[in-house]
């Protein structure tokens, strides 16, 4: 024990002490000491009176500011309290009580704001405790009769006070008969102490508003009845008329919520009864309500309306039991209720919103002739004198708009322009406003489907001169223009509208309502064109589309539209014309592309969906350009940087292959037509298709046999010629890898030799080289093709011999005597072979035996 009394007096000089805010962890230690203790044991230590009450005296400035936490507070209390009781004497003086009485109360109370109850309820026990104790003494006394009766008066303040905040405790742990027991007590004690009438009144009203807020009913009606009941007891110190009034207003709703037509006579009594004791808006208001929900003759509800207007009550407040009575479908008093409204408040600034109310409800029930009376007779007023309030126009405004536009949407197009001219008629000649022009672009779309185009023109200029920056405006001019079949005038709003997107776009009527707006707009606008047989117009709006859209998957939409467009237009157009129109597709083609390959949003099927549709145009597209080799070239390099954006199979290589061997051989034939021209890039292009067809080749390969397809041999042709026009060294192994060919062909080796020397290229040794294996292949054959044998050696010659004979080398003529032997031999073999089978009626002269001679003749 002296352990825990030298801990408890070192932790509170710790905590005294302390100059910061950081209090949480002395003042845990020293909850966890003395909460261990049970039921306070009586530790004789003089220091913990003291201990405890300079505890209690720090927590109390410590409270002042936001210094402490209500949990920290609590737990200061309640040490000081412990300790209080723990060092309680034998026999305690009325002072030690008194402190005591205050000390555990005030702890129990502290409890109960952090939402402890369970703490609370042991220390408003001690505090019971100490008050029946000290009452007990005070009875005891016999001198002092006077001083007597003040002091047990105050101990029963003190009692109540206690057994209220038991009662709120029960309260809150759902224990509402034991709640009960506790304010009953309180109640009895009223008698002596009248003056605690409103406390406890107010407390009863609390515990109505917290029951009624969990929807606890039952208990809510008992607890506001409770406290009308406890403000009865005595006039003088009851809360008043208006507290009470209000008391009784939250028990008939209690009673409205909670079964109005059991409860319906208390919810009557209840709001009569608070109108009596001091009638208010929301009274008569709530009494309306309870008849309407209790399902009460129209002469009841009269009355109820009757009440509210000898009461003067707001015209808000009116309109508001207006639009209350019409949600009950009490049309009928509905209109009769809002007749003497309107008459009651004729000289009031206010009144437009009870006209505009009136309009309103005659519109929702479909009384459009009454309606429209109404607003003519606002117009009228409108201009002599009794115009409506802004707010009341605006109102107003709005439910023109939306009649016009729900008239509009069912295609009665001459109804909803009416509903528009009566939204016209509310603004001066000349006024400018943004929601003008708005009102004039809708007028020119009923006069625009009424086909008075004159008329929309008028309203559509009157919308540009309010609003001329406005992407709806643009779009309205548009409309006219594609009517009127102004093609510049359309391409001319188109554009602007695609400007003007860059800007922020409001909202027009609930359309449109979002960052495409623009875009949107656009789309609608090649629509029309379209449907009006205009494409050249609607192709700018979808190209326009492209050009300021941010919505990625809606360029894909519009480019595939303009795709098709340009399509329809190719297949009934000359050659000519086709190539104009080919040449408008393939930007088209290589926007998509772009698109498809930032697409960040797609799934991998929508990409390979939208790819592939692309890549196939693309392809056909390539094929109508045989005449046009460059045209041919973009098509199919399109084609395929398409196709790599869809999942790889054997299918689509083989398509990748076709269309890189296809771009290589345009490539070539572009500069094969152009040869003045620069053709480096042309054929560092073709060598780069080439290198990657190689690799897709392999591939292809690798996944099965492939006898009969002359790729290899193609792609050995054209790497063959791209690498002899640029003078590259590689050239010669080019030549190897044809040679290296199973089976190949003389008449490849043949085009080898002629590319060898085709201009710029110059490799005669090449050259050679490859007639002579075409020479030695046409004469393995079983019968030799003497003009093919013929064609070689006279160009092995041709290719031997210098141009000048004079300059001749010894070597050189040796080559081509060779030739020449070469030749007389072919020769020979052929007329062996024709001798066998028939005559020879000719034979050619003898050669010469001087090879200089030979050489001389040949030249």
């Amino acid at each position: 024990m002296e352990l825990f009394v030298s801990t408890v007096k070192c932790l509170t000089e710790n905590l005294l002490q302390k100059q910061q805010t950081d209090y949480d962890e002395v003042i845990e230690k020293l909850f966890s000491e003395v909460s261990g203790l049970e039921d306070f044991p009586k530790i004789p230590a003089l220091q913990f009176e003291e201990c405890a009450i300079q505890l209690w005296n720090w927590a109390v400035t410590k409270n002042v500011g936001t210094t402490m936490s209500k949990n920290q507070k609590a737990k200061v209390r309640h040490v000081a309290c412990s300790l209080l009781y723990c060092c309680e004497p034998e026999n305690p003086t009325e002072g030690i009580i008194r402190k005591q009485i205050l000390m555990a109360s005030k702890t129990g109370r502290t409890w109960l704001d952090c939402k402890n109850s369970q703490m609370a309820d042991h220390f408003l026990r001690l505090a019971v405790k100490s008050v029946e104790t000290l009452y007990s003494q005070l009875t005891c006394r016999g001198d002092g009769a006077a001083d007597i009766t003040s002091c047990k008066e105050d101990v029963e303040k003190d009692l109540l006070r206690i057994l209220s905040c038991q009662a709120e405790s029960a309260l809150s742990q759902g224990n509402n008969h034991e709640a009960a027991a506790y304010m009953q007590r309180c109640k009895d004690m009223l008698l002596r102490l009248p003056k605690d009438t409103a406390y406890l009144s107010l407390m009863c009203y609390n515990f109505g508003i917290d029951t009624y807020n969990l929807r606890k009913f039952e208990e809510s009606a008992f607890w506001l009845s409770q406290s009308y009941d406890i403000g009865k007891m005595n006039v003088k110190y009851a809360p008043g008329s208006e507290v009470q009034a209000k008391v009784l207003r939250l028990l008939a709703t209690v009673y409205l919520e909670w079964d109005c037509h059991r409860f319906q006579e208390k919810a009557l009594n209840a709001v009569n009864l608070a109108n009596k004791e001091c009638v208010s808006t929301s009274g008569l208001y709530l009494k309306i309500r309870i008849l309407l929900r209790c399902g009460a003759s129209d002469d009841h509800i009269r009355g109820g309306l009757n009440e509210m207007l000898q009461c003067e009550v707001s015209l808000e407040v009116c309109l508001g039991t207006v639009k209350l009575l019409m949600s009950e479908d009490r049309e009928v008093l509905a209109f009769e209720y809002l007749k003497r409204v309107c008459q009651r408040f004729e000289s009031s600034p206010d009144l437009g919103t009870a006209l505009v109310l009136h309009i309103e409800l005659l519109l929702q029930r479909g009384k459009e002739l009454l309606g429209k009376q109404k607003i003519e007779d606002i117009i009228t007023g409108h201009y002599t004198g009794k115009q409506l309030t802004p707010q009341a126009l605006t109102s107003l405004h709005v439910m023109l708009w939306d009649k016009a536009s729900k008239h509009f949407e069912a295609r009665n197009y001459s109804e909803a322009l009416q509903w528009y001219n009566y939204s016209l008629s509310f603004f001066k000649a000349g006024q400018m406003e943004p929601n003008l022009a708005k009102l004039q672009r809708n007028r020119a779309s009923c006069f625009l489907q009424l086909k008075q185009l004159e008329k929309a023109k008028e309203a559509i200029k009157e919308a540009e001169r309010c609003d001329p920056d406005s992407i709806f405006t643009q779009f309205s001019v548009y409309k006219i223009a594609v009517q009127e079949k102004n093609v510049k005038k359309a391409a001319d709003a188109v554009n602007m509208i695609g400007l003007l997107s860059k800007c922020p776009v409001a909202c027009e009527d609930r359309l449109l309502v979002s960052e495409n707006a623009a875009s949107n707009l656009l789309s609608l606008a090649a629509q029309i064109a379209l449907e009006n047989e205009q494409q050249e117009t609607a192709m700018k709006a979808l190209e326009s589309l492209c050009e300021n859209s941010k919505d990625e998957a809606q360029v894909l939409t519009a480019l595939r539209c303009l795709v098709r467009l340009v399509l329809s237009t190719i297949e009934k157009s000359s050659d000519e014309m086709r190539n104009v129109s080919l040449d408008v597709l393939l930007p088209y083609l290589k926007m998509a592309l772009q698109k498809v390959s930032h697409q960040s949003h797609m799934t991998v099927e929508q990409r390979t969906d939208e790819a592939s549709w692309f890549r196939k145009i693309a392809w056909n597209s390539a094929l109508q350009c045989e005449s046009s080799p460059d045209r041919m070239r973009d098509f199919f390099v399109l084609s395929y940087q398409l196709s790599q954006l869809c999942p790889p199979d054997r299918t689509l290589l083989m398509g990748q292959k076709t269309c890189l061997l296809m771009a290589a051989a345009a490539a070539l034939e572009l500069c094969r037509k152009s040869p003045h021209s620069d053709q480096t890039e042309e054929l560092t292009q073709a060598l780069e298709h080439i290198q990657i067809c190689w690799e897709i080749w392999k591939t292809l390969k690798a996944s099965g046999n492939f006898p009969l397809d002359p790729t290899d041999t193609l792609l050995l042709l054209y790497e063959f010629e791209a690498r002899a026009k640029l003078n590259d060294p590689k050239v010669e192994t080019v030549l190897e890898s044809v040679l290296e060919l199973e089976n190949i062909e003389t008449k490849v080796l043949e085009i080898i030799a002629a590319l060898a020397m085709e201009p710029p290229a110059h490799f005669p040794l090449l050259c050679k080289k490859a007639l002579r294996v075409a020479l030695s292949l046409h004469k393995k054959q079983p019968q030799a093709d003497l003009a093919c044998c013929s064609k070689c050696v006279h160009s092995l010659i041709k290719l031997s011999l210098p141009s000048g004979v004079s300059e001749v080398e010894a070597h050189v003529l040796e080559e081509v005597w060779d030739y020449y032997e070469e030749a007389l031999s072919i020769i020979a073999a052929a007329v062996s072979q024709c001798q066998s089978h028939t005559a020879i009626p000719w034979l050619p002269p003898p050669v010469p035996s001087n090879r200089t001679a030979a050489c001389l003749l040949y030249n």
